[in-house]
C-alpha cells in the first residue's frame, strides 16, 4: 500500500482496485461557445486543467489501471430533460437549442464530445448521464464492482457541481475517494476553494485532496 501526500492526511493507494474518473471534460463546458459560456461564464479556468489531467491519464494507461470517462448530456428528443433544469438560470441559450457546437448538452453533438487531448482510448468506458451525479441513472457502480474497484481518483469539471456530486455519492457507496486539485476547476474560484475545504474537513469527511504530481510519482 503506497501513501500519496494529501490533505487531510496521506491517501492509501493500493496496488489493485484503483480507477481514474474523468468527469465531463466536454467541449460544452471547457471551450468557448458551449453551454458553460452560454450561462455567462469565463471558461478559461477549466481549460487549465487539461494538461495536468492528460499527464495523469497517460500515467494510468501506462500502469494498466482502469480509466472511466463521464459526459453530461441528454437524448436528442430531450425526453430525459426536466423543465426545471432547462429553464433554470435563464441562460442565453437553453439545453437543446443550437449553438456554435451544435445543440447544447445533447448527446452526439460536437459540443457533447470530450476534448481531444483527453479523448477516451479504446476499451475505456464512457458514462453518459443526464444529471450531475455520475451514479444517478447510470451503470457506473456496476462497472466499478465488476472490475473490483475500491479506490477512485477524481479529475474533472466543475469542482462544486458534477465532481463534488459524484464524489459525495461515491463516498456514501464506500469508495475511497481522492480529488486531484490541479485536475479540477470551477468557473468561480471561491467555489473551487471552498469545495476542496469541504471535502477534506473533519478528517476527510468526503475524501482526500492531492496534486497530480504526487500521485504520478507513486504510479
Amino acid at each position: 500500500m503506497k501513501q500519496i501526500p494529501a490533505q487531510p492526511y496521506p491517501y492509501p493507494l493500493p496496488d489493485r482496485g484503483v480507477a481514474l474518473i474523468c468527469i465531463d471534460f466536454q467541449r460544452d463546458f471547457v471551450e468557448p461557445g458551449g453551454f458553460g459560456e452560454s450561462l455567462g461564464n469565463d471558461v478559461t479556468p477549466l481549460g487549465q486543467t487539461i494538461e495536468p489531467t492528460r499527464r495523469v491519464l497517460d500515467a494510468f494507461r501506462r500502469a494498466g489501471r482502469p480509466v472511466i470517462h463521464t459526459r453530461e448530456g441528454h437524448r436528442a428528443d430531450l425526453a430525459d430533460l426536466y423543465d426545471s433544469k432547462r429553464d433554470r438560470g435563464n441562460p442565453s441559450l437553453k439545453i437543446g437549442e443550437p449553438g456554435p457546437m451544435g445543440r447544447l448538452l445533447v448527446r452526439g453533438e460536437p459540443g457533447h464530445q470530450i476534448v481531444e487531448a483527453l479523448a477516451p482510448a479504446p476499451g475505456e468506458p464512457v458514462i453518459d448521464k443526464s444529471g450531475k451525479d455520475a451514479f444517478y441513472g447510470t451503470d457506473l457502480d456496476v462497472i466499478l464492482h465488476a472490475r473490483g474497484i475500491t479506490h477512485l481518483v477524481f479529475t474533472g469539471v466543475t469542482t462544486e457541481v458534477c465532481v463534488q456530486s459524484t464524489m459525495r455519492e461515491a463516498n456514501d457507496r464506500g469508495y475511497e475517494c481522492l480529488l486531484l486539485a490541479d485536475c479540477t476547476a470551477s468557473y468561480f474560484p471561491d467555489f473551487y476553494r471552498v469545495t476542496l475545504e469541504e471535502i477534506t474537513a473533519q478528517g476527510g469527511i468526503v475524501g482526500w485532496v492531492a496534486t497530480s504530481g504526487d500521485l504520478i510519482a507513486q504510479l
